[in-house]
């Protein structure tokens, strides 16, 4: 990113999970700070599933260097492809991507610590699903020390 758009710009957080609500959103960040002068940080993140953690009443860790290295690696993977595909290319100066290891809301809510504005996507599946708010959607509209959009449908095309 460069220095001249880093310095003092308003910075938007938004979370990223590769879901077409978390694309939307990411594309709505990215025309936001354009507008304001701002930058966006791209925020991933990734935790062992609970499937992986217990198989037969045994758990399974995800402990190893490599493992986790791997892992970690995958989710960056994932957040670039995102990056690539949803933010033109004049506007790739204003995008880092971060990828964390915790709790989604956990993870975007200190993320936004000090940020304009946290953005994240919305998952409804079907009328009834629609008219509610995502867990994560919810925890960080009730938690973030500052203004949560969240993002229903694609307002940016």
């Amino acid at each position: 990113m460069s220095a001249s758009i880093a310095n003092d710009a308003p910075r938007i957080v938004v979370g990223v999970d590769g879901s077409a609500g978390s694309r939307a959103a990411l594309r709505w960040a990215v025309r936001q700070a354009a507008l304001g002068s701002g930058i966006v940080d791209a925020v991933m993140a990734w935790q062992v599933s609970a499937e992986l953690q217990s198989f037969a009443r045994t758990p399974v860790y995800a402990e190893e260097p490599g493992e986790v290295a791997a892992l970690a690696a995958d989710a960056k993977k994932s957040l670039e492809a995102v990056v690539r595909d949803e933010v033109e290319p004049a506007d790739c100066q204003r995008v880092t991507s971060r990828v964390v290891n915790g709790h989604p809301a956990e993870v975007l809510l200190e993320a936004s610590v000090g940020a304009a504005l946290l953005v994240v996507g919305h998952r409804g599946h079907g009328a009834f699903a629609d008219a509610l708010l995502g867990s994560v959607g919810q925890y960080c509209v009730q938690h973030a020390q500052c203004p949560v959009l969240v993002m229903r449908g694609d307002l940016c095309a």
